[in-house]
């Protein structure tokens, strides 16, 4: 290769990924960490680690001088920018080419043809590509914004032109709507990529978000990978992806691998890209029809700023969209390309048996090709899930702090791609993902019923998680019949969304026995003095002692009978323990006759009991603690996330109204407005713009009139 050591700039377990791979391939590799990342497991894991810069990622990860700086002092002669951050940006991979350091993606003229949606959308739309009704252009005024809106029509998706990874996009159902929903999106795509340009599109109530993978050299060869089914998302990020889509006929596969390859050329495309459709899937099973032998015609070639652009996969204006005159109502859109690594790039892998990061870095350093299209072909099926940090329950807001039991399934057919290890803590600062878990099977099903029982085997306590929603998922029989589309979530809420339900029995033990095993131990001066106790030591008889745990909102009271074998009495019933055993903080223990494995995790008065994959967290209610005050959150303001406060809106004594803007928060690159929870008057402001702040902290207190 024409380099022989790379940088990483990126975090996480897209970091640890190409980190992999570099070392395998005999690479010395490089990481580079913010303040928040010092102990970070990329770090860890690479031959070498320099410091950048403070945590917020304006301040490090996407300061273009610091990484630049960070590969010249460690001898780094490539760069990887892995995905988000910087992994789009033209004036980065500008700035490694006058610092003579090779930039693993694609030239810069690409990424800004690419990059930002709403030019690659013109250029889309000028070699007579169908493209979803929208507004791309330069002009960002308010006046003009609105001006289109109401031209495409309601419901508009507000998107960040230069985003990704969901940030930067928000919804806007009605004119109502608009001002707020572009104000977050500036917001958010400011912090997230240094880019507050915007653009608009028609709101598609159900479509279905279908990708192809394509590679290019430097000799002029261009190949797709086939297509991945992204359909199934939350806050418009993806949670679920799989390879191949399902229903997916060979005529299509050709028809939209050849518009994603057509694309690729006609813009000097080199290295990884992605191209994304949306196919209408209002009509189930329309995706399945099929198309007409024209569509692999692909005739017409257009011409945009003196580049020939063959981009069209028919004969026909009607299979410009990729289908025939039969099927009108099926076509696919683009959306925009993706000039780098997908974070679902391990489904593709997983089909076609390619390392896509050795590809990367083979391109990157001058050589063809690994594969011709004629030698890449599709062996079974792959699903990917994203295990992230997170609350479903309160509309997926980022959830941090130390990941205090973190466990990953393996097996046939499982790949796991994290960048946490048990220990670490999920900061603020960055994406929530904690990592991916991917099957492989011989088909769907296969591929569904692995993943399933790899979530059964996964296991997380300390951050909230969306565990629970991934296993709804995976077991759902609308996701067993592919029947995907972006609104999946939202239509099967209330299935996927339920609360847990009660603790069983066995986790409501385990915190008992946690608490048993944690009382004080005898005085040292006295050791067999009853007096040393701090348990159910009785003069005569045997002892007891009751528990008040709450689990939800349910307070259930129990008792401990600790005499020759121990009883408990649990909701249902009494139950007898025998064998147990501790480990740290792991429990064997025989529940009525039933062996159990658990690890009890306790925080104060909070036990995490993390049982047969789930995690029940239970509050243990101390008689002896003091009390609280007692107030009620009536008209206090509430941080519902760990973050930092950007904007008051409000001063102390202004007069507000139910549902006013009080103040925005961001945490991991979302941005939120707080409003009042009723009219009054604002009696005390409880923080200032950048201040940070943790979960549940009073913001702001509203007191009625009067």
């Amino acid at each position: 290769m024409s380099f022989s050591s790379l940088l990483v700039a990126n975090r996480g377990e897209i970091a640890c990924r190409v980190i992999r791979t570099a070392r395998r391939m005999g690479l010395r590799t490089v990481a580079v960490f913010s303040d928040a990342d010092a102990q970070a497991m990329h770090v860890a894991m690479a031959d070498t680690a320099i410091r950048i810069g403070p945590a917020p990622a304006r301040e490090s990860y996407l300061d273009i001088p610091a990484i630049i700086a960070a590969a010249r002092a460690t001898g780094a002669e490539a760069i990887h920018p892995g995905y988000g951050f910087l992994s789009e940006n033209a004036d980065f991979a500008e700035a490694c080419a006058e610092a003579g350091i090779t930039f693993v993606g694609p030239p810069p003229a690409a990424i800004r043809a690419m990059g930002s949606k709403a030019a690659a959308k013109a250029l889309m739309e000028r070699a007579g590509v169908p493209l979803v009704p929208g507004y791309h252009g330069e002009d960002q005024s308010e006046a003009t914004l609105r001006r289109e809106a109401a031209r495409i029509g309601f419901p508009i998706l507000v998107k960040a032109s230069a985003g990704g990874g969901g940030k930067g996009m928000k919804v806007a159902r009605d004119a109502g709507e608009l001002d707020a929903a572009l104000d977050l999106a500036r917001g958010e795509a400011r912090a997230a990529f240094g880019d507050d340009r915007l653009l608009l599109e028609r709101y598609l109530t159900k479509p279905r978000h279908i990708e192809i993978q394509v590679f290019a050299d430097s000799h002029g060869n261009v190949v797709h990978l086939f297509e991945r089914d992204c359909s199934i998302q939350r806050r418009h990020q993806k949670v679920v992806e799989e390879a191949p889509a399902p229903g997916m006929t060979p005529g299509r596969r050709a028809a939209m691998g050849k518009a994603a390859c057509d694309a690729a050329r006609a813009i000097g495309y080199v290295g990884a890209g992605t191209v994304e459709f949306i196919v209408d899937a209002g009509v189930a099973g329309r995706v399945d029809a099929g198309v007409a032998g024209r569509v692999d015609a692909g005739v017409a070639v257009s011409v945009h700023a003196g580049v020939a652009v063959s981009v069209h996969a028919g004969a026909a204006a009607d299979v410009h969209a990729g289908v025939a005159d039969d099927d009108p109502g099926d076509a696919f859109h683009f959306m925009e390309m993706n000039t780098r690594l997908q974070v679902e790039h391990p489904v593709t892998e997983a089909i076609t048996g390619q390392d896509l990061v050795e590809w990367q870095l083979r391109v990157a350093a001058g050589e063809p090709l690994p594969l011709r299209q004629d030698q890449l072909s599709i062996t079974g099926h792959a699903i990917e899930v994203r295990l992230y940090a997170e609350d479903p329950t309160r509309d997926f807001a980022p959830s941090v702090g130390r990941l205090a039991h973190l466990a990953f399934p393996a097996g046939e057919g499982i790949r796991v791609d994290a960048g946490v290890r048990q220990g670490d803590a999920i900061p603020i600062h960055y994406d929530p993902m904690v990592a991916k878990v991917i099957a492989h099977g011989p088909d769907r099903e296969a591929a569904r019923r692995r993943l399933a029982r790899a979530l059964d085997a996964t296991a997380i306590a300390g951050p909230r998680s969306n565990l629970p929603l991934l296993r709804a998922i995976v077991a759902h029989p609308g996701f067993a019949a592919a029947g995907l589309d972006t609104g999946f979530i939202a239509r099967h809420g209330d299935a996927l969304l339920a609360p847990a339900g009660a603790a069983p029995r066995a986790a409501l033990a385990a915190a008992l026995l946690r608490l048993l095993h944690d009382a004080p131990h005898p005085d040292a001066a006295d050791p067999h003095s009853p007096w040393g106790f701090a348990t159910a030591w009785r003069l005569n008889g045997e002892g007891w002692q009751d528990f008040a745990l709450l689990d939800g909102e349910a307070t259930l009271t129990m008792r401990a009978h600790l005499g020759a074998r121990l009883r408990l009495d649990l909701p249902g019933g009494p139950a007898e323990v025998t064998g147990t055993a501790w480990a740290g903080e792991e429990l064997n223990f025989t529940l009525d006759g039933v062996a159990r494995r658990a690890r009890v995790l306790r925080d104060g008065g909070t036990l995490s009991v993390v049982l047969a994959g789930a995690t029940w967290e239970l509050r243990h209610l101390d008689p002896r603690a003091p009390s609280g005050t007692g107030e009620s959150a009536g008209g206090r303001v509430l941080a519902p996330m760990p973050g930092r406060v950007l904007q008051l809106m409000v001063a102390e004594g202004d007069a507000v109204a139910r549902g006013a803007v009080l103040l925005v928060l961001e945490a991991m690159k979302v941005q939120m407005r707080l409003t009042a929870p009723a009219e009054g008057r604002v009696a005390a402001i409880r923080c200032r713009a950048g201040d940070l702040v943790e979960d549940g902290t009073e913001l702001v207190l509203i007191e009625p009139d009067g």
